[in-house]
């Protein structure tokens, strides 16, 4: 990954005949090729249009959402959450916890996943019978930190921090917070400090956000862009254009594009010019709310690091008693 080259050690552990069917590494900003003439006929093209390098979902993700100069941190709260930024250097994380790819800018994308984001608040909204304007009406009037209700997110295990037998655990349920408002709030809250465990790894390893630009189900809710500023102490903004990975896959083409042309010009310069922010959706960190979340941040560190020893065992459990069955 650091030389952009096929690793011969890997390939020839795996197949000594791998290397051979393997395509060329090519910079990202050089076209791949052109139009076969089929796929021109079919879509009515000429065959003379430039295919450029392309790249994977968060690579263009990055490019979609302007995440191209230094500062600017990308964030993905779908069924799972990811979160990564653009380097100038390769980001190495000796504890594994943040993968460490190539960009599509001939750059670097240092990355955290999770694997619990929208599948948490959405289990929560369905099994207390909400729609979404429901569900969201129901978390606001819950206060920061659900009235002492956490929620560890590991529903399906975890990926960041690597957890891969955990389950969720609501710890602070009592007769105060066994309300749909105290659930709801408490899955946005938990998911998002499960989120910001590697965000904290990645500032660790150098990467410094100023403005966090967050794109997903997520996203959408108001309250929930508030939680996340207060939670990551940071500005969250959303782009206009929703569609993050196929935004980026067009912008990407045309750099490549203007390039063949001859031009001298950036990726930055054409993420500069056509993502656009909604300034009037960016939530900024407060005070009280950063200071709660600090704190809930330190009790769900704690609480995961003290139950890691339960979960292999609890799995073990469940799956005897499957096996019995």
């Amino acid at each position: 990954m650091k030389k952009r080259q096929w690793s011969r050690a890997v390939l020839q552990a795996i197949d000594p005949a791998l290397e051979r069917a393997l395509p060329p590494l090519t910079p990202s900003d050089q076209p791949a090729g052109t139009l076969q003439e089929s796929t021109a006929r079919a879509l009515g093209l000429s065959e003379k249009v430039l295919i450029s390098a392309g790249g994977g979902d968060n690579m263009m993700g990055a490019i979609g959402t302007g995440n191209t100069v230094a500062g600017v941190v990308t964030a993905s709260f779908g069924t799972s959450g990811t979160i990564y930024a653009c380097s100038e250097r390769p980001v190495i994380d000796a504890q594994g916890e943040i993968a460490a790819f190539c960009d599509s800018t001939n750059r670097w994308l240092p990355l955290l996943c999770t694997m619990n984001v929208t599948a948490a608040t959405e289990m929560v909204r369905t099994d207390f019978g909400m729609t979404h304007e429901q569900f969201a009406d129901a978390a606001v009037k819950a206060p920061a930190g659900a009235g002492g209700l956490l929620l560890l997110p590991y529903l399906e295990g975890e990926r960041t921090p690597n957890v891969p037998y955990g389950t969720g655990v609501w710890f602070g349920v009592n007769q105060k917070t066994f309300t749909a408002a105290h659930f709801a709030r408490a899955a946005m809250e938990g998911v998002t400090l499960g989120m910001n465990y590697g965000l904290r790894r990645l500032r660790q390893l150098g990467v410094k956000p100023r403005q966090i630009r967050v794109t997903g189900g997520g996203a959408k809710s108001k309250l929930w862009r508030q939680i996340m500023a207060d939670v990551f102490d940071t500005e969250v903004v959303t782009v206009k254009v929703s569609e993050g990975a196929a935004y980026g896959a067009a912008l990407q083409a045309l750099w490549c594009w203007r390039l063949q042309r001859g031009e001298r010009v950036k990726i930055s310069d054409i993420t500069g010019r056509f993502v656009r922010l909604n300034k009037p959706e960016a939530a900024h960190p407060g005070k009280a709310g950063v200071q709660v979340y600090r704190e809930w941040q330190a009790m769900q560190d704690e609480l995961s690091l003290a139950l890691r020893p339960v979960f292999p065992r609890h799995h073990r459990f469940l799956s005897g008693r499957a096996a019995k069955k």
